[in-house]
């Protein structure tokens, strides 16, 4: 079983309320410590991704179905996914066992093969026996799953191309270390207009009106400015060029989370660069990043002339 370092009554407690709220819980959280502590950290955090049965972490949920998607994600998704016809496509981030796919096509709405085509991306092989039969179901390439390396190593010939839709549930969005990387390369996969739903646990929401869930305890993301002052993840994402981008903060939920669409609405797509500054193990992790500024464009300086000396 993996130890986390920081413990709290009210993480505990919440198995039990992110459960009746319909989402896998949020597992206790681990606090950086000295010497290499993002080395020590990503070492934990890559026990939780290896875990396996009954070593895995409360929080760490690898089935979430399509009801799940539905119930978190903002309303124009399920348009959006039901919508969709072959030869659309869409990709789900940190799928897991790839349930909501598997769950697309049982649907009877529209048969399989005029739907779209999906593509699961996850850190370890999820697949079961479940997916394993739907696939041998399907027309080739129909559903298509990939592992071993975070969605920011992908490229789109890997992937196959572009897509109309894509998912991250508690996926990729939440746990990356890099999280410019991340957006950049979401929104590279997607296809012009195609939309990228997700959502954040305990953020600072758009309207500013919400506290860190947990007491004495800062948000589980954060973003500052090179200055120190604090950046809103709303109001990060919606500074990234050639998007449309909204938010929904659901209060209600335990802890509470912030959903996003982001729709690609141009093609020179530029994204505010993040360093990260502080990273704790976790289902998801505690996260802090610092906005790097971006050097102003300059006159290129021409190289001195070299001598045969120097030659």
């Amino acid at each position: 079983m993996i130890r986390m370092t920081r413990t709290t009554p009210a993480r505990a407690r919440l198995i039990l309320l992110f459960v009746l709220q319909g989402l896998p819980p949020t597992a206790l959280h681990a606090q950086n410590t000295g010497g290499q502590p993002f080395a020590e950290e990503t070492s934990k955090q890559d026990n939780i991704y290896r875990s396996r049965e009954n070593d895995r972490p409360a929080g760490y949920v690898i089935n979430r179905d399509l009801e799940a998607y539905a119930n978190a994600l903002p309303p124009q998704f399920n348009r959006t996914l039901s919508a969709l016809r072959a030869p659309d496509r869409w990709l789900d981030i940190g799928a897991g066992e790839g349930q909501a796919i598997l769950d697309y096509y049982d649907t009877n709405q529209v048969s399989p093969h005029d739907k779209a085509q999906s593509v699961a991306v996850s850190i370890e092989d999820r697949r079961t026996q479940k997916w394993h039969r739907k696939a041998a179901q399907l027309e080739a390439n129909k559903i298509r799953y990939h592992y071993g390396k975070s969605i920011n190593d992908y490229t789109t010939e890997e992937l196959g191309g572009k897509f109309h839709v894509i998912t991250d549930l508690l996926g990729g969005f939440s746990y990356t270390r890099n999280m410019s990387r991340f957006m950049e390369k979401a929104l590279d996969f997607l296809q012009l207009n195609g939309s990228f739903y997700s959502m954040l646990q305990d953020v600072h929401a758009e309207d500013g009106a919400n506290r860190p869930h947990y007491a004495g305890a800062p948000y589980l993301t954060e973003i500052v400015s090179a200055n120190g002052a604090k950046t809103k993840i709303c109001a990060w994402l919606k500074s990234i060029s050639c998007v449309q981008v909204t938010c929904e903060f659901k209060a209600n939920w335990t802890p509470p989370v912030e959903v996003y669409r982001v729709q690609k609405v141009c093609e020179n797509v530029a994204v505010p660069p993040l360093a990260p500054v502080h990273f704790a193990a976790g289902t998801p992790p505690e996260r802090r990043f610092r906005i790097t500024p971006v050097p102003a464009t300059s006159t290129p300086v021409q190289p001195a002339a070299i001598t045969p000396a120097e030659k």
